[in-house]
């Protein structure tokens, strides 16, 4: 009974009591100044009516302390607001270095999920309590919101691009997932389940997955596109070499540098024409429509597993440069870039 009539859902993440907190001091400052207000309004209707139509208005002359009081004060309690849901704010946008990161793409009407150990799931997301969470996401058709109203996170899915959440889940258990942005006929459906569990449960159900990793995949689908024909690991290809590619600064034809995220690779795949690298021509056809954004996904995590491991990194991977080359030969078949 106390559950069915419990105001706000579970607290099962680290940041649904700073969620909570700020909404509390939310509820009651409206309390108090709804109760103020209407109080003063009956109060002063009363006190001062007209209790005759002879009866001329007297002006009232009032302290200046006061109207600096009732000025200064609700401003500096909507500026506790402004800071402490800033604070939140930038918390939630920055998720740690160590989260294990999952991929989620929105689809009229279901979410699709791919672990990075290669296990998929739909409509349902297992993860290991007390550790940071990554999901990026993406959507197929139109924009849709990946909402786990325990965990006190809601996120944007916009197709076109990447948006990122994290949380952190502290209490094992089975919690709701819902989709948050009207998304057609069936969007009352497209719902689902997060699965918390304790780390031991966690590898024991990932080790009943598949055996290859979401960068084993990338690899097949690399080679089943021919993408090694043009991206050669010695450089000598008539595109760029990938490895070590992901997180550097990469020099553009037009002089400009972008670095070499999720969301560049994803572009470079399905709209090569956008950003050409320095030295290259503009050769690559698209793979818009040939390449499901599962199969985008596997290719980002193939092209981040040719990086360097840490320890044998030289320098700083994000102030690296995609070496420019001699443009490729008239008449040279399309070829990735």
């Amino acid at each position: 009974m106390g559950t069915q009539l419990r105001l706000l859902p579970e607290q099962a993440s680290t940041i649904a009591p700073e969620v909570d907190h700020l909404a509390y001091y939310l509820l009651a400052v409206s309390i108090f100044f709804t109760v103020l207000i209407f109080g003063a309004v009956f109060y002063f209707a009363i006190r001062y009516r007209r209790r005759a139509d002879t009866e001329p208005p007297q002006p009232q002359h009032t302290g200046l302390a006061l109207e600096i009081a009732w000025s200064v004060i609700p401003f500096g309690l909507t500026m506790i607001m402004f800071g402490w849901g800033a604070e939140i704010f930038f918390k939630e946008r920055r998720p740690p270095d160590d989260a294990l990161q999952v991929y989620v793409v929105g689809k009229q009407w279901m979410w699709k999920l791919q672990h990075m150990e290669g296990q998929r799931e739909i409509n349902e997301l297992h993860i290991p309590i007390n550790r940071p969470i990554k999901l990026m996401m993406t959507s197929e058709d139109v924009i849709h919101d990946f909402f786990v109203p325990d965990f006190r996170v809601k996120q944007d899915v916009v197709p076109g691009r990447y948006t990122t959440e994290w949380f952190v889940a502290t209490k094992p258990g089975k919690y709701h997932l819902f989709c948050a942005q009207y998304c057609g006929t069936n969007h009352s459906a497209m719902t689902g389940w997060v699965y918390a569990m304790s780390p031991q449960d966690y590898q024991e159900w990932l080790a009943g997955g598949p055996t290859g990793s979401m960068a084993d995949a990338g690899a097949r689908l690399f080679d089943d596109l021919a993408c090694g024909n043009c991206h050669k690991p010695d450089g000598t290809g008539r595109c760029p070499n990938l490895t070590g590619l992901f997180g550097s600064t990469v020099m553009l034809a037009d002089g400009r540098t972008v670095k070499a995220d999720e969301a560049y690779i994803r572009e470079s795949i399905l709209n090569p024409p956008a950003k050409i690298v320095a030295g290259y021509q503009p050769l690559m056809p698209t793979f818009q429509g040939l390449v499901s954004e599962e199969g985008v996904v596997q290719l980002i995590e193939y092209i981040k597993s040719l990086n360097p491991p840490l320890g044998q990194a030289q320098g700083n991977p994000t102030q690296t440069t995609v070496p420019a080359r001699e443009p490729a030969a008239a008449g040279a078949p399309p070829a990735n870039r």
